[in-house]
């Protein structure tokens, strides 16, 4: 925590203020209940959610001296649904449960709280992982997003241009989300 502290100061003295934050950590340990230990499990959810929570910690007094500002929390679409990754998907939905209470906490402070749920982002998180093309081939716009499409909306909600939008989550998929199993029997019973 001494360094997040420091780090706050080094923010302030280098822009006068803090006003964005955006919580982007996030691991994944690709293994199922039966094989992840507890060590594991908490780890993801260290990185993933509880980085985040001391964040909004962190930068919530310096945000109010600025007179407000706005916090996005990277989240995922498995934040919807599941995944075969327990602690991964336990700690995005548990992120966007971060958002929307922290949304309700600081509202009346002038501080807003968003949570964006990215569908395939090719990263150095999943380059190598072998379900990735099988994704990108299930998700209706047929490729995986661009991290700049991802920072293009989080410049939005960092900007005065989402001045009334707090609480919400914002999933950036490709239409995966809209329904992969039913665009999958529509192409399989020929209606598409």
């Amino acid at each position: 925590m001494p360094e997040s502290f420091a780090m706050q100061g080094i923010v302030r003295d280098w822009t006068g203020q803090l006003d964005i934050l955006v919580n982007n950590a996030g691991i994944i340990n690709r293994k199922t209940i039966d094989d992840m230990s507890v060590g594991e499990w908490e780890k993801v959810l260290q990185v993933n959610t509880t980085s985040a929570f001391i964040g909004i910690k962190l930068a919530v007094s310096s945000m109010c001296e600025s007179g407000g500002g706005s916090i996005v929390n990277i989240s995922s679409n498995s934040g919807f649904s599941r995944h075969y990754d327990p602690a991964y998907t336990a700690s995005k939905w548990a992120l966007r449960g971060v958002t929307r209470t922290a949304a309700l906490e600081y509202a009346e402070k002038g501080i807003r709280v968003n949570a964006i749920c990215p569908g395939v982002i090719v990263t150095d998180l999943n380059r190598n992982s072998p379900h990735l093309q099988p994704m990108i081939s299930m998700t209706p716009m047929q490729r995986s997003g661009e991290a700049e499409e991802v920072a293009q909306l989080v410049l939005f909600l960092a900007s005065d241009g989402s001045a009334y939008i707090t609480g919400e989550d914002f999933v950036i998929d490709g239409g995966f989300s809209a329904g992969v199993g039913y665009r999958r029997v529509a192409r399989e019973t020929g209606i598409l």
